[in-house]
């Protein structure tokens, strides 16, 4: 079973950049994206890039943000 880690600090999401970590999206209590990779976060949104041109952007006040460990 994964090993599912909040991303709530700013070096919780810096972590997740370097490392490529993937990362599951959950907004309103759903699972909105899974799988894609942290690659920019501001202090009111965070990008997640699933495939080459595939990039999503969320907000942070509003999703929680998880690292995803196998």
């Amino acid at each position: 079973m994964p090993i599912n880690r909040p991303l709530l600090t700013d070096s919780d999401l810096q972590e997740a950049v370097d490392r490529k970590l993937p990362v599951r999206v959950f907004e309103d209590d759903h699972l909105v994206n899974s799988g894609g990779t942290v690659i920019r976060f501001t202090d009111s949104d965070v990008v997640i890039q699933n495939r080459v041109s595939d990039l999503a952007y969320y907000s942070r006040r509003s999703c929680e943000f998880f690292e995803v460990r196998p």
